[in-house]
């Protein structure tokens, strides 16, 4: 059998809109009702669990590098002679892996369909293991940017491939639970780095362990994803496309699926392979992908819901408040502040547990419930981070009850949503390059507002500077409210043929 994510080219004859080489039914698909899988909930959790350590990966990258710079500024920590660095220098470690993910999500723009969910996030757990390696056995100050590069390259891939793998491969009850719960394994890897940091910080050369803690995991990843099975609902649109023998992969995706249902699933797996396919067939996704389609049509209209709801999630202020959560804790009068990492832990520990309550409840309550109610509460706190510091500056618990409700809040809404909703709102056969473009959104805008934060704070002054964001995050409700679905309960072929 043909290898199911490199598939050898050959021509799938096609029967008017249904695919006729590949065997399923040629009576057009009617209504139906709601699609209940069978799954055994152990092989869907080794399905999520290990694309899911990517995320675990980049959070853990976070939280170690905020104290990895501390000890690396040491004279009497850091382990080298070319300790005493500029503040450029510095710049360059913190960033210098989003930078890299940056460039990785250009680069899973264009290779994405060629390899496949499974076989990106093998390429990408091999990234974040030649990365921390270079980093933490880094000689001199470029070699551990370029191990920092490295590193951020497999965040991008994996940022981007780990959602799609997660959504085309869970049970449509879980769906959203399980992509959720990668972004509770992005705040669990902060509060792993901001703990392992703390434990490590006073050692010599301890910023080569903290980076060096992070290769287990990507061992750990890597066998995992070669273990998995590919995505069945890519080795479909391989075939529909005429990408492979279309029979061969047929029967590779029904092995596939029943690898990720287990047992539970028996006989029907050939059965629900076959609704996948008159359901791709239905919507087009036969059809040869081109780059101008992306800005076209159903494509166009996921990239604004997609794209909107990860540019919302940045330039409502997420990356300065947490970024710069002790130095307003500290401006408030809280000692305490001054110790970074115990404030860092703290607020890590807050985003786990609402993290929690948003996987547990995604699936019941919906996606658009949890955004607006979250995103409101964002818009509460960031008015009174505004109000704080330009007329309640007598009044320090303000601030903090502000900053607490806006961590609270982020966790239950664009959070863990943004990342659903870009997973499942993508047509198949557009979804890796849509996709894409979305996690370049996210990064980029993070990029920006991290950047930008300090100049504008010294130009307009703190309270201005919320109040700006709160004016932002106000436009982002009147956004979902008017232009993001619910896709709760749906599967992806029907978000595709009734939302878009």
């Amino acid at each position: 059998m043909a290898d199911p994510e490199q598939p050898s080219l050959s021509p799938v004859e096609k029967n008017g809109r249904y695919v006729g080489e590949i065997g399923i039914d040629q009576e057009p698909l009617m209504a139906k009702e709601e699609p209940v899988e069978n799954y055994s909930l152990l092989s869907a959790t080794f399905a999520f669990l290990f694309p899911a350590l990517g995320g675990l990966l980049y959070g853990y990258d976070i939280g170690a590098t905020s104290c990895a710079t501390i000890t690396i500024e040491s004279s009497e920590y850091s382990g080298t002679s070319w300790y005493d660095l500029s503040a450029i220098d510095v710049g360059l470690i913190t960033s210098g892996s989003l930078y890299g993910a940056l460039i990785g999500s250009v680069i899973a723009f264009n290779v994405a369909d060629f390899l496949g969910r499974r076989r990106e996030l093998i390429v990408a757990s091999s990234l974040y293991l030649i990365g921390a390696l270079v980093t933490a056995l880094a000689p001199n100050f470029a070699i551990l940017v370029v191990g920092r590069f490295i590193f951020g390259f497999g965040i991008g891939l994996a940022m981007h491939a780990a959602p799609m793998y997660i959504a085309e491969t869970a049970p449509c009850q879980i769906r959203g639970r399980l992509v959720s719960l990668k972004e509770f394994f992005i705040v669990l890897g902060m509060v792993a780095g901001y703990g392992i940091g703390s434990l490590l910080v006073e050692v010599v050369s301890g910023w080569r362990y903290m980076y060096g803690a992070s290769m287990p995991v990507a061992v750990i990843m890597g066998i995992g994803m070669w273990w998995l099975p590919a995505s069945p609902r890519w080795l479909l649109l391989c075939a529909i496309q005429g990408k492979g023998n279309a029979e061969e992969l047929k029967q590779t995706a029904i092995c596939c699926l029943c690898q990720l249902r287990g047992n539970a699933i028996g006989d029907s797996a050939p059965g629900k392979i076959n609704e996948i396919l008159i359901e791709l067939s239905q919507v087009g996704e036969e059809k040869p992908v081109t780059f101008q389609e992306i800005f076209h049509g159903k494509c166009l209209k996921a990239l604004s819901i997609g794209g909107g709801l990860v540019l919302f999630q940045q330039i409502t202020g997420q990356p300065s408040v947490l970024y710069y959560a002790a130095s307003i804790l500290q401006s408030a009068g809280f000692s305490a502040a001054s110790d970074a990492t115990r404030v860092s832990i703290l607020l890590g520990v807050l985003k786990l547990i609402m993290t929690g309550v948003a996987v547990l409840i995604v699936d019941r309550l919906g996606r658009r419930p949890l955004l607006l109610g979250g995103v409101s509460g964002i818009t509460i706190s960031l008015f009174l981070l505004g109000s704080y510091y330009l007329f309640l500056d007598n009044a320090p618990a303000v601030a903090v009850v502000a900053l607490l409700l806006y961590v609270g809040c982020y966790q239950v809404s664009f959070g863990p949503i943004g990342w659903l909703m870009i997973s499942e709102i993508f047509p198949l056969r557009l979804r890796g390059r849509g996709l894409g473009i979305a996690v370049l959104i996210n990064f980029a805008a993070n990029a920006l507002v991290t950047f930008a934060f300090s100049p504008l704070k010294a130009l307009l002054g703190a309270g201005i500077l919320f109040y700006i964001f709160g004016a932002i995050a106000v436009l982002s409700l009147v956004f979902i409210f008017f232009v993001v679905p619910e896709t709760k309960g749906l599967s992806l072929e029907e978000i595709e043929a009734k939302i878009l």
